[in-house]
C-alpha cells in the first residue's frame, strides 16, 4: 500500500485547510485511515482515525476544528481543519491500519505516507 498526503501549505490563524491521503491498494475500505502530526522540535502525536465502519476520533486538543473523513470509493481519507492555530504548525501524516482496528499508538499503523507541511501564521 502507498499513501499520498496532500493539501499543506501556509495559512493564517483562524483559517482552514483540508488534507487528503490518497491510498493505493484493495484493503482501504477495510482500514483504519489515522493522521498524525509532527511540530518542530517534538514528537509525532496522534490527531485522528476513522475506521470502516466510519467510527471516528479526534484528539482533544483539536475537537470542535478538525474532522476526518474517508471516501472509500476513491480510496481518500481527508482531514479537514478549521480555526487553525500557530501550534497548529507541523508535518502531517496519514497512516493506514489494514489490520483493522483503530488505535491511537502509531505502532499499530504499518503504512505511512510522507507527510504534508501545514504553517499557520499569527
Amino acid at each position: 500500500v502507498q499513501l499520498q498526503a496532500s493539501g499543506g501549505g501556509l495559512v493564517q490563524a483562524g483559517g482552514s485547510l483540508s488534507l487528503s491521503c490518497a491510498a493505493s491498494g484493495r484493503t482501504f475500505s477495510s482500514s483504519v485511515i489515522a493522521w498524525f502530526r509532527q511540530a518542530p522540535g517534538k514528537e509525532r502525536e496522534f490527531v485522528a482515525y476513522i475506521n470502516d465502519a466510519y467510527t471516528s476520533r479526534v484528539a482533544d486538543f483539536v475537537k470542535g476544528r478538525f474532522t476526518i473523513s474517508r471516501d472509500n470509493a476513491k480510496n481518500t481519507g481527508y482531514l479537514q481543519m478549521n480555526s487553525l492555530k500557530p501550534e497548529d504548525t507541523g508535518i502531517y501524516y496519514c497512516a493506514l491500519n489494514r489490520r483493522g482496528w483503530a488505535s491511537t499508538r502509531q505502532s499499530e499503523y504499518a503504512d505511512w505516507g510522507q507527510g504534508t507541511l501545514v504553517t499557520v501564521s499569527s
